[in-house]
């Protein structure tokens, strides 16, 4: 027994043993032999030399070599939040992120943006030599604006200009940069309140204007206070200010999606004429327009925060206010030429290529919306990014494409690459005017994931939040079990599902009262209630549709 016993302790005390070793090795940390410091304000409070863009590069570089040295030690969380402090202690608090792309370019400050995002997941994934290339890549990437912004060559030698740390350089450079980003950002905002604001005086709708004014002037007044308060929480220069800005973005590509897919609709002149008269009938207008005022509000919110946050620290700095004045103003007076022209011109066009045009309009800022909130999310951490070589050599970093929000990355391109299959789809499927019970159930059990059965019946909201939940699988589901509940159902009540909520509360009403007191109708009435469906103005197209074919088959 006492073997036994003897036995017994020594094996708990292996166990304990192992116990002990395994919390000891899960509370581990590994240590950096480099030492650094995590943000712009300590590091200068520390009396360290930060009057050029190279020596906060010269900061940035200790965080590097100690990412290098925690993810050698196997402390893969330390090494990732090194370049989370670089990115955030650094690249944005000193501006550098705002002026790599105010006085180099956009594209510039979006490719660094990504090599940061990159190696963050690189250190928690990535293999050694993997790992290795990427924070080469964001050593020289980071350097090399250090030495555009400074002004110098690669050797140190002095190339002209300069930008001063912690504003702008002071002078015509400082105007540029900020006529640059007031055209940049307010030229995206001022071409969808534009299209919207065409669309309503060609309309005949003058009076809805106050709508989207209204939302416009609530989406600067949301822009001071969102600026405002993300300073005042913290939030500024921080992943929950990307992650704001990523997912306003997003919610503006739902609305522009929506907008731009209800005007192909009405491209055509008697579909225009059916909808202005249903509008007038069931008093359905004012949810049409708080849509369109909505659009206006993100369209301007999105931009207008980002605008006053690249100008705040310019204010408090006497060498660049009166340029940052001077490039801002100048900037607004060429918007307001822009929409002017907007408004004025575009309003003469006809109405198809006007509803066409305003609707390509929309789309492609759908897809720039789309890639940069994506982007935004990365940035704050909420996705990981995945940019092989291939993808980077076949999109190259540029302006353009960063204007357009297309960008060498998986998880943007992705997204909107879907989002143009359903657009090509939609248009294509605009062409038939008359609705088929057949080609909705087939689309909903082939194509029901992308909610492509909603967009052929009109129905583009709904249709939107099948698309957006596409990845979760549950629209599939959903939309199979309607593909063969619409190809089962009788052509009575495929006729009534196209018809608008007013049209159906309406229908509904009658035929309830109708079937509870049929006595009091005549053969002729009930028949009529039968056939109501048929008489909504969203199946007036397909009734006409089949006279049509008929008339040319007696011929």
């Amino acid at each position: 027994m006492t073997s036994v016993r003897n036995g017994v302790s020594r094996t708990l005390a292996v166990i304990l043993a192992l116990a002990a070793m395994l919390l000891f090795t899960k509370g581990f940390t590994a240590s950096a032999d480099t030492d650094y410091i995590k943000t712009y304000k300590e590091y200068k409070d520390a009396g360290l030399p930060v009057s050029t863009w190279n020596e906060i590069a010269d900061a940035m570089e200790l965080l590097y070599d100690a990412a290098e040295e925690y993810y050698d030690a196997g402390d893969t969380a330390a090494a990732k939040q090194c370049f989370t402090d670089a990115y955030y202690g650094y690249y944005e608090t000193t501006g550098f992120e705002r002026a790599a792309m105010s006085y180099i370019s956009g594209s510039e400050k979006t490719e660094a943006e990504l090599l940061f995002s990159k190696c963050k997941k690189s250190a928690v994934e990535g293999s050694a030599d993997g790992f290795k290339s990427d924070v080469q890549e964001l050593r020289d990437k980071i350097r090399y604006q250090a030495n555009k912004l400074d002004g110098v060559d690669s050797n140190g030698n002095s190339t002209g200009g300069g930008v001063k740390v912690g504003g702008g350089g002071g002078g015509i450079a400082t105007f540029f940069a900020c006529f640059g980003i007031i055209l940049r950002e307010g030229l995206e905002a001022i071409l969808v309140v534009g299209a919207i604001i065409a669309y309503l005086v060609k309309s005949g709708n003058k009076d809805k204007l106050k709508v989207v004014y209204a939302g416009c002037v609530l989406a600067i007044i949301a822009s001071f206070v969102s600026a405002w308060l993300l300073n005042l929480l913290k939030l500024a220069n921080s992943a929950n200010q990307e992650i704001i800005e990523g997912v306003t973005a997003l919610i503006a590509v739902v609305v522009l999606f929506y907008v731009s897919n209800w005007m192909v609709s009405k491209a055509e002149s008697e579909a225009w004429t059916k909808y202005i008269d249903q509008q007038v009938k069931f008093s359905a207008e004012t949810g049409s327009v708080f849509t369109l005022g909505f659009t206006a509000f993100l369209a301007v919110f999105r931009e207008g925060a980002e605008v006053i946050l690249f100008y705040q620290p310019l204010i408090s700095d006497k060498d660049s206010v009166k340029m940052m004045w001077g490039g801002f103003f100048t900037g607004c007076v060429v918007l307001v030429f822009v929409f002017l022209i907007i408004r004025f011109f575009s309003v003469k066009l006809p109405i198809r290529p006007f509803f066409l045009g305003t609707s390509i309009l929309m789309f492609i800022m759908s897809i720039s919306f789309l890639g940069s909130g994506i982007k935004e999310l990365i940035e704050g951490d909420v996705l990981g990014v995945t940019s092989p070589d291939w993808l980077a050599k076949l999109i190259p970093y540029n302006d353009v494409l960063d204007v357009l929000g297309i960008y060498p990355i998986v998880e943007t391109l992705l997204p909107q690459l879907i989002l143009i299959v359903i657009t090509i789809m939609i248009f294509v499927m605009s062409g038939y005017k008359e609705k088929n019970k057949k080609e909705a159930g087939i689309l909903a059990v082939i194509f029901g994931s992308l909610g492509m059965h909603k967009f052929y019946t009109g129905k583009y909201g709904q249709g939107m939040l099948y698309a957006i939940f596409c990845w979760t699988g549950i629209p599939t589901l959903v939309g199979i079990m309607e593909g063969v509940h619409i190809l089962t159902g009788s052509d009575e009540q495929f006729e009534v599902s196209l018809m608008s909520r007013a049209e159906k509360k309406a229908y509904l009403k009658k035929k309830a009262k109708v079937k509870d007191e049929p006595k009091k109708y005549s053969e002729q009435e009930l028949e009529a209630v039968a056939e109501a469906a048929e008489q909504s103005p969203s199946a007036e197209a397909n009734k006409q549709s089949r006279q049509n074919r008929q008339k040319k088959r007696r011929h």
